[in-house]
């Protein structure tokens, strides 16, 4: 078998210098100015009085041309324009009310903020025809207001009575077209710009993105008569959104300037690709480059930490967060919420989740869904309980979370009333739900229960439905079901490794091994590879990655070793190897060898010896822990006085004195 021993340089701290100049002394966070401007959206909403402002009077409404409005003029346009990007119209409005003169901006300032609402277009159509003279930046915020509200129709209507159109107007336009998916009308327009801009190409580029068509973006990108920073990123994201990284690369290394979009366009692609170790590295890259981080970047380099199980490296993001303005970002710290939740911290998910001021849904869904992951069942619960007994309406994502943890506590009867009870929220059932309750349901032995379930679903069944229907069955040793399971989930999904294996699984744990050879020929003849299972622990910054019958790691003596004397002790002290779990048709005592030097377990042992006793192990699999492995782990945390952490595709598992988390319920 194969080892990865890394020793990634993402995971290197980061100087105090070097953290010097990723944020500033001071605390605030500058205001970011959106305009027709190469660099910036499509809408124009700067801030920037003119050299010649109309101040109007409420009470005449008779515009007075000054050269300069007063200073008492800007301040309170500053305080409008701020209670707006903060979502808060009512103190706009309050502000604005009080005004006894408002220049065009100050007008342009109150109406940008029915933009950021939906539903609000009478009450903007209302503003908006009372502004005396509207420049081209009220008449561009009042087509977004029209895209956003009405649909791109409407905007085509309204844009077509715009007195003056600029670079912003046609953009917006385009934009709107391009995001409705309406490519051809997106193109008619972008054709008949007396003048683009790199938006211009950005909108089309992105627009032909998201419609899936990559060779249209790419013909237009090579045609781009400019190909400044917005027009390399938009191109660079559809390459890494099409599984292209090595193109995307090509783009960014030569580019001569990156914007903060860029980086972060990079960063989420790594994530989105599977290589989240080069996140960590080009994050720490735009760092040295003097790039400020914003609440995207935080949670794209989260993700990799997550993925990556990389706490060490997670903590020092934290470290930066708390000392930035993003400290208070509730986008940031729900990263970080996640990010200790997936790396198996609860304790630290938990502290920074009371101490947040302010939380979002999203928020809430994060610390229920860290519970539910980690066995924490009740308390999932009760904090679901305390969501809805306040001001925050859960939506689908959240009842995913909470059928997951009825799922993971054994929670049958409350987990099934919790399915119903969605619609009392107005929340329709997604896949996703069903097949929450159908494992639920599977796991508990109701298998015809679930399949009843499936029949009578609003909707035609994924393999996943049909691939946790599998998995119920192997728990049951119910083999008429799995082989139904089975042909379903492989009719719909022909390369499915997980159908063949989970098969295989359920024919070998009965003897059948003349079926599980049929299994593996089949697997043969369509091409499918079984995913192969490995573990991985951190060391001191270095990841070590173990598959099962490793034979070249540098220290696997001193590991097979300890595990010798583990299995030794684990006898004495009444474990039985549970030969079941071997899926090949060998002596008994290969068996046991071979149950023995599991990944899992490799990685524990290695553990045991590099780490100081008494300090928890965590332990990550690829693919769901073995039940003989389940039942070993319990005999060694409860003979090392360790608890050890085990997170698998599943759950989290966390094992103290003998016992675990999941009740051996998983």
């Amino acid at each position: 078998m194969i080892i990865n021993l890394r020793n990634s340089r993402a995971y290197a701290q980061f100087s105090p210098s070097l953290f010097r100049r990723f944020f500033p002394t001071e605390s605030h966070i500058q205001n970011l100015h959106v305009n027709s401007n190469e660099e910036s959206s499509p809408i124009s909403c700067s801030n920037h009085s003119p050299r010649r402002t109309h101040l109007v009077s409420p009470n005449n409404m008779t515009p007075k041309v000054h050269v300069q409005p007063t200073s008492d003029v800007v301040s309170l346009n500053k305080s409008i324009t701020n209670f707006v990007r903060a979502g808060d119209l009512e103190s706009a409005h309050k502000v604005f009310d009080k005004m006894p003169v408002r220049t065009t901006v100050t007008w342009n300032s109150i109406l940008s903020g029915y933009t950021k609402v939906a539903g609000k277009m009478k009450e903007a159509r209302e503003v908006f025809d009372k502004i005396p003279e509207p420049d081209s930046v009220s008449y561009n915020i009042m087509l977004a207001c029209y895209l956003r509200n009405c649909g791109v129709e409407a905007a085509l209507a309204f844009f077509n009575t715009m007195p003056v159109k600029d670079i912003a107007s046609w953009n917006t336009l385009i934009s709107g077209f391009a995001r409705n998916g309406q490519m051809k009308d997106a193109f008619d327009l972008f054709s008949v710009m007396p003048e683009k801009n790199g938006v211009s190409w950005s909108a089309m580029i992105s627009g032909y993105v998201e419609y899936g068509d990559l060779e249209a973006a790419e013909e237009l990108y090579k045609n781009a008569f400019i190909k400044s920073v917005v027009v390399e990123t938009a191109m660079l994201t559809g390459y890494m959104k099409f599984g292209k990284v090595e193109l995307a690369e090509r783009i960014f290394r030569r580019m001569a300037v990156r914007n903060l979009v860029t980086w972060n366009s990079m960063i989420a692609g790594y994530v989105e690709n599977c290589r989240s170790n080069d996140g960590l590295k080009l994050f720490k890259a735009m760092i040295e480059s003097r790039a400020r981080p914003n609440s995207s970047s935080m949670s794209s380099v989260l993700l990799c930490c997550s993925n990556l199980s990389a706490l060490p490296m997670g903590r020092q993001v934290h470290n930066m967060v708390s000392k930035s303005p993003l400290s208070k970002d509730i986008t940031a710290c729900t990263s970080l919420i996640s990010m200790y939740c997936k790396c198996g911290d609860l304790d630290s998910a938990w502290k920074l989740f009371v101490e947040m001021p302010l939380k979002d849904v999203i928020t809430w869904n994060a610390m229920i869904s860290g519970y539910a992951q980690h066995g924490a069942g009740r308390k999932a619960l009760h904090l679901f309980d305390e969501m809805r007994n306040g001001a925050m309406k859960p939506d689908w994502i959240t009842f995913v979370a909470v059928l997951l943890a009825c799922n993971h506590a054994g929670f049958v009867d409350l987990g099934v009333q919790c399915f119903k009870s969605m619609k009392e929220f107005g929340i329709e059932a997604k896949p996703d739900h069903y097949t929450c309750v159908i494992d639920l349901l599977g796991r508990a032995g109701k298998l015809d229960e679930a399949v009843s379930m499936i029949n009578e679903m609003p909707f035609k069944p994924h393999a996943a439905i049909f691939g946790t229907l599998l998995g119920a069955c192997r728990i049951h040793k119910n083999l008429d079901m799995a082989e139904f399971a089975a042909k379903n989930l492989l009719e719909l999904d022909p390369k499915s490794a997980t159908g063949y294996v989970q098969l295989a699984n359920i024919y070998a744990s009965t003897n059948k091994w003349d079926r599980v050879a049929k299994v593996r020929k089949m697997m043969k003849e369509h091409n499918v590879v079984k995913i192969p299972g490995y573990s991985w622990i951190e060391i001191k910054s270095v990841t070590h990655e173990f598959r099962s019958g490793d034979r070249i790691h540098p220290e696997l003596k001193s590991i097979h070793n300890k595990l010798n004397e583990l299995d030794g002790k684990m006898k004495v002290a009444g474990y039985v190897p549970d030969l079941e779990f071997v899926l090949h048709d060998v002596e008994e005592e290969h068996k046991e060898k071979l149950l023995l030097w599991h990944s899992e377990k490799l990685a524990i042992a290695f553990g045991l010896i590099k780490t100081a006793p008494g300090t928890p192990i965590r332990v990550f699999k690829n693919l769901r822990v073995c039940g003989d492995c389940h039942r070993a782990i319990k005999f060694i945390s409860e003979i090392e006085k360790r608890e050890i952490i085990v997170r698998d595709t599943t759950r989290f598992h966390h094992f103290r004195n003998g016992i675990c988390s999941c009740g051996d319920y998983w």
